[in-house]
């Protein structure tokens, strides 16, 4: 494969790339803290941005105001024909900085939950490979979304439609953590423990310590995915 130009935006200190880091080594790694206040890359300068995780809502631009830049770098990245990923909060920023509505859920949806494929298309064999397994994966996310123009979703979980969608080949959504390792798991439980066990979708620390099995196959997949998304032939966007 070759050698590529990959940064991150990093939302809070305990989102971090997960098992993205293993798959990464070899490629040149950057990243912005934007919790930090650190300026947004430029795109041009990149192959993949991949947008992960964090505490805020996508519409809190008040409160959190380098969304409104980090809106303006995806949309961007996506002119220019860059491949473009983002985990659970940063699944919500490409939709709404791709023009659709991000807003809190009727549940919050914590722990280790199954997803299930919804609108496959057959020839993305990889998609349709790991999906069809039902896998059991870790979410953490009280906000869902609509569907950006031209986005196919792919999955779907008992609490919540939307769960990966993707835009041709260039840009791909992933509402829940096929990234976290256990020990991801674990200072994401450090963080959040005053949400964990309320709610119908909301399993308690046991629970979720229970599943830290599922870890291994869920960052595998993470890895499986990512290479097959980085080959996988580009689809210009239509902004």
């Amino acid at each position: 494969m070759e050698r590529l130009r990959i940064h991150y935006l990093q939302h809070a200190p305990f989102e971090g790339l997960g098992c993205i880091e293993d798959w990464a080594a070899g490629h040149i790694l950057t990243a912005t803290h934007c919790y930090a206040g650190e300026p947004m890359p430029d795109s041009s300068q990149l192959d993949l941005l991949i947008i992960m995780g964090g505490p805020m809502g996508a519409y809190e631009e008040t409160k959190y105001p380098w969304l409104k830049a980090e809106k303006a770098c995806i949309r961007e990245a996506v002119r220019e024909g860059k491949k473009v990923l983002g985990i659970c909060l940063g699944a919500q920023l490409i939709a709404s900085a791709l023009g659709a509505r991000v807003y809190p859920h009727r549940y919050k949806e914590i722990g280790w939950y199954p997803v299930f494929p919804t609108a496959l298309d057959h020839s993305r064999e990889c998609l349709h490979h790991i999906l069809l397994d039902n896998p059991m994966v870790f979410h953490w996310h009280g906000d869902t979304f609509d569907l950006p123009p031209d986005a196919v979703n792919h999955a779907y979980s008992e609490a919540c439609h939307q769960q990966l969608f993707t835009i041709g080949h260039q840009v791909m959504g992933i509402q829940f953590h096929f990234e976290v390792r256990e020990t991801d798991i674990r200072s994401m439980i450090e963080q959040g423990q005053e949400e964990l066990g309320v709610g119908q979708y909301v399993q308690s620390e046991f629970i979720i310590l229970q599943g830290l099995r599922h870890a291994r196959q869920s960052t595998l997949h993470m890895q499986e995915l990512l290479t097959d998304f980085i080959s996988s032939g580009r689809v210009p966007a239509s902004l």
